[in-house]
């Protein structure tokens, strides 16, 4: 996951190794992403030809390396965040970062996103509703699977959102 992070920040344009450790972990959730997980990736990325790095001058005289995507890294980016797995939709993190760099993917992936992380959310309401069923959570087990099962329904409010707004997004790109 942290690979398709780290390639679809750079999507946008070259950066420098501490923007990319910086980037990556605000969208995680965090201050950075460690170096012992960002480096070892953009090595990855290097020998798969995905990325390119060149050295530039930094402002205080150091030299900085700086990476850019390269059209087999751009072609394997977007096969990857096209296909979108079970195991995909059961991960909030796979799901946003697809989310977040909707416009471009096809619509038909962008379909298949929203469609396979909803069937998700309906049969983890109603595993919930089978726990609730078969054993006693008690009160305070009560709070945590009635929170559970309000997020599942705001997010799957928020699918049926995300759906409106890219069949408004395809309708336009028909024009």
């Amino acid at each position: 996951m942290n690979d398709l992070l780290l390639l679809a920040i750079i999507l946008d344009g070259p950066k420098y190794g501490y923007q990319l450790k910086r980037e990556a972990g605000w969208i995680a959730g965090q201050d950075n992403l460690h170096s012992n997980l960002v480096y070892p990736l953009l090595r990855k990325f290097l020998g798969q030809k995905w990325v390119t790095m060149k050295t530039v001058p930094g402002e205080r005289g150091q030299t900085r390396r700086q990476y850019s995507l390269t059209a087999a890294g751009r072609q394997n980016l977007f096969e990857r965040l096209n296909a979108f797995s079970e195991a995909d939709a059961a991960s909030e993190s796979a799901f946003h970062l697809r989310v977040g760099i909707f416009p471009a993917l096809q619509p038909q992936a962008r379909e298949t996103v929203l469609a396979r992380r909803d069937a998700y959310l309906q049969k983890r309401g109603l595993k919930l509703e089978a726990l609730e069923a078969s054993i006693r959570v008690g009160k305070f087990g009560g709070e945590v699977v009635g929170y559970m099962r309000k997020q599942i329904d705001m997010e799957r409010a928020w699918i049926r959102h995300l759906q409106r707004t890219t069949k408004a997004l395809n309708r336009r790109r028909k024009r």
